[in-house]
Order: structure tokens, then C-alpha cells, then sequence
């Protein structure tokens, strides 16, 4: 039997599958936003429909989304969905570092 190759993880799937570092960065905050989404809708017990109204959109694509189609899906759509759920969105800019050759963003849910 072959042996199938395993390669480390460098911690963002999209990375790994071969997006540039820019898309992998939004692709993985997208998918964070996303999930809290999910979770979301479940803890307050709502429908897609319901959950979808509040969020001023239609349940098919809210449900497209939740299913991991990202493409017409901004993240700041996405932050706007999350408010509309009763979430709390934090945006915090960090100092200023001389050493570092670019910035990154960080997304925690």
C-alpha cells in the first residue's frame, strides 16, 4: 500500500490549498465570522427565515452561505450580520511595529 504524503499545517487551510497569503487571511476571517454566525442562530433558537429577516437578507442566502459559499459575501456584510444577531463586533488596530515587514489580521470568535 502507498503511503499518502502529509504536510504540516501552517495553521490556515486556505494557505494550504494554495490561495496567496492576502486571500488565505480573508478567506480564514470569513470563516471565522461565519461560524459565529451558525452559532449564533442556534443559541437564540431562530429559523434561517427568521435569522435572515434580522439580518435583512433572504434565507437562501443566508443559507449559502452558512453552507461555505463565501464568494458574494463581504466581511463587512458579514459584521453586519453578526450586530443584526445581537453580537458584539470588536475591531482594534495594534500598534505600530517597525520591525515588521507587513501587517496580518486576527480574527477570534
Amino acid at each position: 500500500m502507498a503511503e499518502i504524503p502529509v504536510h504540516k499545517s501552517s495553521g490556515n487551510v486556505f494557505a494550504d490549498i494554495g490561495f496567496t497569503p492576502a486571500e488565505a487571511t480573508e478567506l480564514a476571517a470569513k470563516s471565522r465570522l461565519i461560524s459565529a454566525i451558525g452559532e449564533t442562530i442556534k443559541l437564540r433558537r431562530l429559523t434561517q427565515a427568521e435569522a435572515a429577516r434580522r439580518c435583512r437578507t433572504d434565507q437562501p442566502t443566508l443559507s449559502k452561505v452558512l453552507r461555505g459559499r463565501m464568494e458574494s459575501v463581504t466581511i463587512d456584510r458579514l459584521t453586519l450580520w453578526l450586530m443584526a444577531l445581537g453580537r458584539t463586533i470588536e475591531i482594534r488596530v495594534r500598534p505600530y511595529n517597525a520591525k515588521a515587514k507587513t501587517g496580518h489580521m486576527v480574527t477570534t470568535a
